[in-house]
């Protein structure tokens, strides 16, 4: 029999996910695993899976769910315990294996989980791969192995590890210069898998560092998603301190945010653009974001005569045209930097030592006066409530609405008004079952007037 998909799971090319105990159980988890290892092998990319977790607590019951669903299709499993979805990623392109499964929520509350699928190569499925993977859960139940040809499992504990070696030897850092520097910093894991990375991270770097949320045992101390919203402890213990950065990541360490030495959260959307003033000074070339990122990435970028492209919003959107066009940086405004020098996948790691190496080209130089020579926007993000089969209907409504100079139908609705550097972007979430609305204009109060129209529109069109 198919796998039977409650109607309240998310599915989207970022893959399933949903509550624990209620749309996502180690039943429908062992289905997937097993719908997966036999379209990795149908596809022709062997049987080889590696397996990761961040730190929830729900994590060693999907794990076990998802082991046995790969190994009744036959599939050989390499498993890593708790690690960061970048280290996942790195060690599925690094041993050539036919893919991976994260079981992670990123940024969804603890009591959420999911499976990340990534493809051979160290990618996430793109999206025409994604489709098919989709139809055949829908359609049919895989073929389970003969006994004798039951798969095993091995577990490798080095993976953290390597995925360290490879940032410290990125040709955009200088470690050296970087410990000379002594940088203190407070560091928030909020008790995700980033507590195995990021406190050795820094420490081969030479920081001093004040943490909270170090130990990964899954129980999130705030609302775990980076924005500046629920970065407030972390300003608390910069000013305590005297830091003269903070950095706070997600549950699976893939998105990196920012407080700077006065205690004030910057959130994620500056990451990207500071990470990609490094990496441009030092190798120019094309970069590529997507459509809800902050136009200060656009700034740095035509500072160093460099352009930016942008796709669809999810990572491998972007990456896919990252590959494309051959860009030498890239990512996403919500703090997910992406190195191909490293791998194509957002790193909250790497992204972390690109913004120590920002701070130590510049001794003495505080991170918020830095900031003030970048032109200033004001983004404003929010949710919605609205029924997705209404949506069509919602963007016409918002072009008549809000009649903009030019206008993108990738991905939801984005309009833009250049000659105000504005613009408003309107989509369904692919991790939550809401609409996201997010605006960005010179001032606070003309982003926040945008989003405000947005949602009247909305609301009027709902009710109709």
């Amino acid at each position: 029999m198919p796998i039977s998909l409650p109607p309240d799971l998310i599915v989207s090319v970022s893959g399933f996910r949903g509550r624990v105990g209620e749309s996502v159980t180690p039943e429908l988890v062992a289905g997937l695993a097993a719908a997966y290892g036999a379209f990795l092998r149908a596809e022709g990319d062997g049987d080889h899976v590696v397996v990761g977790r961040d730190s929830r607590t729900s994590g060693p019951m999907l794990v076990r769910a998802a082991v046995s669903g790969l190994l009744s299709v036959g599939c050989r499993v390499t498993e890593l315990g708790i690690v960061p979805t970048p280290t996942l990623m790195l060690a599925v392109r690094d041993t050539g294996a036919a893919g991976g499964l994260g079981v992670t929520a990123s940024h969804n509350p603890a009591e959420w989980n999911a499976l990340k699928f990534a493809a051979k190569g160290g990618t996430f499925l793109p999206p025409g791969r994604m489709t098919r993977f989709q139809t055949l859960v829908r359609e049919r139940d895989p073929a389970r192995a003969a006994w004798n040809e039951i798969g095993g499992t091995t577990r490798e504990a080095s993976w953290v590890h390597r995925h360290l070696e490879r940032i410290l030897d990125l040709p955009f850092v200088d470690p050296e210069r970087i410990r000379g520097q002594r940088i203190r910093v407070a560091l928030d894991c909020v008790n995700g898998a980033g507590g195995v990375i990021m406190p050795e991270l820094l420490d081969r770097l030479g920081c001093e560092v004040h943490g909270m949320g170090l130990e990964p045992d899954g129980r999130f101390p705030r609302d775990p998603e980076p924005t500046a919203a629920n970065l407030n402890a972390l300003g608390d213990l910069v000013a305590a301190t005297g830091a003269g950065i903070g950095l706070a990541v997600d549950p699976d360490a893939d998105r990196l945010s920012l407080v700077d030495e006065r205690g004030r959260p910057l959130g994620e959307d500056l990451t990207l653009a500071l990470a990609a003033d490094v990496v441009l000074g030092r190798r120019r070339g094309d970069v590529v974001t997507n459509l809800s990122t902050s136009r200060v990435l656009d700034d740095v970028a035509a500072k160093h005569g460099c352009r930016v492209m942008r796709a669809p919003v999810g990572e491998i959107n972007v990456v896919v045209r990252m590959i494309e066009e051959g860009a030498v940086v890239g990512g996403e405004g919500n703090g997910g930097v992406i190195l191909p020098a490293l791998h194509h996948t957002r790193d909250a790691a790497a992204g972390a030592a690109l913004l120590l190496q920002y701070l130590a080209e510049e001794p003495g130089v505080p991170l918020s006066d830095r900031i003030a020579r970048l032109p200033s926007y004001r983004i404003v993000k929010e949710k919605a409530s609205f029924p997705r089969d209404r949506l069509d209907d919602a963007y016409a409504a918002l072009a008549r609405d809000l009649p903009a100079d030019d206008s993108d139908r990738n991905d939801g609705l984005r309009l833009e008004w250049p000659a105000e550097s504005s613009w408003l972007h309107v989509r369904p979430s692919g991790t939550e079952p809401v609409v996201r609305l997010i605006a960005e204009a010179r001032d606070g109060a003309a982003a926040r007037a945008l989003v405000d129209t947005a949602r009247r529109t909305l609301r009027t069109v709902a009710a109709t």
